[in-house]
């Protein structure tokens, strides 16, 4: 065992104690089951003693009429505990989902927040497994593991104490017997922590293979490349398998010893016990008690094998939802940061410079560039230039790390969040559409866009085939709108963005999926909208240019001139940028 394994495991358990905030609202229903399982537990150790008093009193004396209250007194603590588990599981069932839905909750708005760079890293299956097969190891255990460690802790010393009140040298016998499972449990739950996060790792790994391969089934199938997935989701899931085949043996082991040891506790109290009933110094009916509750802290013994396998799958569950939790917020809002009213489109860059962390090497360095409102500026360079990366800090999905953006003046980091995207909407190069209707994704920008402002917004972008879909703007378009070809997601992502009503609109290449003719009306529109507003394109194409006031030239990350198309055209470097985009465009045709 090495040192760093105790400390993994002590952190998993301060991980579920993290997470005590959400169970907090629920404490009195996780009071009431505490209760209802401590007093079933009580209710059938009281039975052996009735037992023990039947046997001595009316049984060994004949008198049968002492044998109804005796009865009705088992009977009463019997139908006690059967209703206490009826009334346990009842309130279990409603307040560990309510808990289970609280963290989900709280784990999907977390995940919202947390800026791209944090998405950019992690793998979708990982987020995936820690929202479901996580949370739900999470509830069972709150909902019964943690609560019978409890109560079987305390049966177990309830339980041992009786046996040394009923007969003190076979009860010490008893206690040394059961010892060693301390020892056990231990041993167990270290090796148990590491398998089990390796475990949920691999699942997670599984679900990325899994979700790639949905997404990207057109790929796979285009390339004649099934069989190939096929034996890398094989591979991920035998690894999978032989780790769970690791942990079923740890806890055979541990299980085997856990029965064991009450076996040879029970075998060592009927010889011993025998002994002393016949030598007259323990009557039969405190043996048959005695033997009983062996028998009732059998189960303890037993459960807990399985108790901490679920306490320890718990624990490496929630170390992996505060993982999630405990990513920093590197994009949020400032103290003190403010909402923006109304914009007038003013956009500024001034020495921005920006590196991707955990990188060196800064990707855009001392840019500076002012967009004054209704202008339109187009950002031109060669692949790699840095082009998308700094279109994308108007929005904050990243923040600069040298310099300041403004907005009417305001740096857009003093302005919150939520207000600086309703004044600036971005297009992106691949649109991104989700599981439902055309309405709601052309309204998820502002959902009290009326029925004119989206027709308008669809003419714009060229988008009436909506109107040949089987139920026009109801018609649900399927996971990331892939029953649409790629020209027509870009139109409906346009569209969006329009209906939007930005003061600042963001264009990072949307027209590149248009064949020739799509395009030329999407940019006859676009030169009608864009007066309207601020308007910052990256072009790929030279015909997007025409739509700019004025164009900006970047060269691995640092604007080398700006001024209109014409300007320009006398420097070899933005002739060059043209020439390259052109013959992609052609080539791409």
């Amino acid at each position: 065992m090495t040192e760093a394994e105790p400390e993994q495991d002590a952190g998993s358990y301060r991980s579920l104690w993290r997470l005590r905030s959400f169970v907090r609202p629920y404490s009195r229903q996780m009071l009431f089951m505490l209760a209802c399982a401590a007093l079933a537990v009580a209710a059938s150790t009281l039975i052996p003693l009735v037992l023990e008093a039947v046997i001595d009193g009316p049984i060994r004396h004949g008198d049968r009429a002492a044998l109804v209250p005796m009865f009705l007194a088992a009977l009463g603590l019997g139908l006690l505990e059967a209703g206490l588990i009826v009334a346990r599981r009842q309130v279990q069932s409603v307040a560990v989902l309510k808990i289970e839905r609280e963290i989900r909750d709280g784990l999907y708005t977390r995940l919202q927040e947390l800026p791209v760079e944090f998405h950019d890293r992690w793998q979708t299956g990982q987020l995936l497994s820690r929202t479901t097969t996580d949370l739900g190891t999470i509830r069972r255990f709150l909902g019964f593991g943690a609560i019978f460690f409890i109560v079987d802790g305390l049966q177990y010393i309830a339980v041992m104490a009786l046996l040394i009140v009923t007969y003190p040298p076979l009860g010490v016998i008893s206690v040394l017997t059961t010892l060693p499972v301390i020892f056990l449990a231990k041993r167990f739950g270290a090796s148990y922590s590491r398998i089990s996060r390796q475990l949920q790792d691999q699942q997670g790994d599984l679900a990325t293979l899994t979700e790639e391969a949905a997404t990207g089934m057109r790929v796979v199938k285009s390339f004649g490349r099934g069989p190939l997935m096929q034996e890398r989701f094989g591979s991920s899931a035998r690894v999978l398998r032989g780790s769970a085949l690791d942990m079923v043996r740890l806890r055979a082991r541990f299980w085997g010893w856990l029965t064991l040891i009450p076996n040879i506790t029970m075998a060592a109290a009927v010889l011993v016990g025998g002994i002393a009933v016949a030598h007259g110094s323990l009557s039969v009916g405190a043996l048959v008690a005695f033997t009983t509750l062996l028998v009732l802290v059998q189960f303890p013994i037993i459960d807990l094998g399985w108790i901490l396998s679920m306490a320890k799958e718990a624990a490496t569950a929630a170390d992996r939802v505060c993982e999630i939790f405990d990513a920093p917020l590197t994009v949020r809002d400032r103290p003190g940061a403010v909402a923006l009213p109304s914009a007038k489109g003013r956009l500024a860059f001034e020495h921005v410079g920006f590196t991707f962390p955990g990188t060196r090497a800064a990707v855009l360095r001392d840019v500076n560039l002012v967009i004054e409102p209704g202008e339109t500026v187009a950002i031109v360079g060669l692949t790699g230039s840095g082009k998308s990366t700094l279109v994308s800090l108007t929005t904050r999905l990243y923040d600069v790390t040298a310099g300041r953006i403004t907005l009417d003046g305001r740096d857009i980091r003093d302005l919150e969040i939520e207000s600086l995207r309703r004044h600036v909407a971005m297009v992106f190069e691949e649109p991104v559409l989700f599981s439902m209707s055309v309405r709601e994704n052309l309204v998820l920008g502002r959902s009290e866009a009326c029925d004119d402002e989206i027709e308008e917004a669809l003419e714009m972008a060229q988008a009436g085939f909506v109107r040949d879909l089987p139920w026009d703007l109801d018609t649900r378009i399927g996971e990331q709108g892939l029953s649409l070809s790629g020209g027509q997601r870009q139109r409906l992502a346009l569209a969006r963005a329009v209906v939007a009503r930005p003061s600042v609109l963001v264009l990072d290449d949307p027209l590149s999926a248009l064949d020739v003719s799509t395009e030329a009306l999407v940019e006859e529109s676009l030169a009608r909208v864009l007066p309207t507003m601020t308007g910052l394109l990256v072009v790929h194409r030279p015909s997007t240019v025409a739509l700019a006031d004025r164009v900006a030239l970047l060269q691995e990350g640092t604007l080398v001139a700006a001024g209109t198309h014409h300007e320009l055209m006398n420097r070899p470097d933005y002739a060059a940028v043209l020439s390259v985009e052109r013959d992609t465009t052609t080539t791409a045709s």
